[in-house]
């Protein structure tokens, strides 16, 4: 909450004209996609700096080059999704729960991006978004989904990694990227405004040749196992 205020005392004078931009670069179809994701990436970088975030990035060479892949990173808190936009120059989408539509401002960052809204009590809604995800990772659109489903409350242990998560990925027989987020959860549940420095690891894909045999429940223990280690090794 102390954090939350800090942003708010500091980029209270601009936060409108943010929202104007936002709502702007949404609703018009001139803008690019890389437009789009400098416009959000750069308002990112400056919340980041404001609310004495230190970011400490490895690993970003290990984003595939010519495809679109789908990243899984472990889920602390909500401070997650900054930093993977701060530290992925080329645009990145989310998989968002649907109650983001009761929020104003996520509600127009999602459009912004072209987020994908899944409502996980419904089988065939979220099928479509599935499919829809496989279509847009073909074509090269890269993707981010939290596996876990929700946040950890455990700090930088992790939750179970749900198989169903990677149902996209392996339809579009696109590389799979690990990522382990390092005391993220510290951003906004240590009641403090000092730095606090985070630490997010790009680990090195799974290819299809490499799961293509796998069950998704296989390849969604053995992403975690990966993160896992990186974690333990990383602390």
């Amino acid at each position: 909450m102390e954090r939350i205020i800090l942003l708010v005392l500091k980029k209270l004078y601009i936060v409108p004209y943010w929202y104007y931009k936002i709502c702007k670069y949404s609703k018009s179809e001139k803008y690019s996609e890389i437009a789009r994701y400098k416009l959000l990436r750069n308002i990112v970088k400056s919340i980041n700096e404001s609310a004495n975030v230190i970011v400490e990035c490895e690993g970003i060479e290990n984003l595939p080059k010519d495809t679109g892949y789908v990243i899984f990173p472990n889920h602390q808190g909500l401070y997650d999704a900054l930093i993977l936009i701060e530290t992925n120059e080329r645009p990145i989408t989310f998989v968002m729960k649907k109650e983001v539509e009761n929020n104003l401002v996520l509600k127009r960052i999602a459009s912004l991006i072209k987020a994908q809204l899944i409502d996980r009590k419904d089988v065939k809604q979220s099928m479509k978004v599935i499919l829809e995800m496989t279509k847009e990772v073909k074509l090269g659109r890269n993707f981010v989904i939290f596996a876990e489903g929700t946040r950890s409350k455990k700090q930088n242990n992790l939750l179970d990694f749900k198989g169903g998560s990677f149902k996209s990925a392996t339809k579009a027989k696109a590389p799979i990227v690990p990522v382990a987020l390092v005391d993220s959860y510290k951003v906004f549940d240590n009641h403090s405004t000092e730095k606090v420095k985070v630490k997010i690891s790009y680990l090195k894909p799974l290819y299809y040749e490499e799961y293509k045999e796998m069950k998704t429940s296989d390849i969604a223990s053995e992403v975690r196992k990966r993160i896992e280690n990186k974690i333990k090794e990383i602390c």
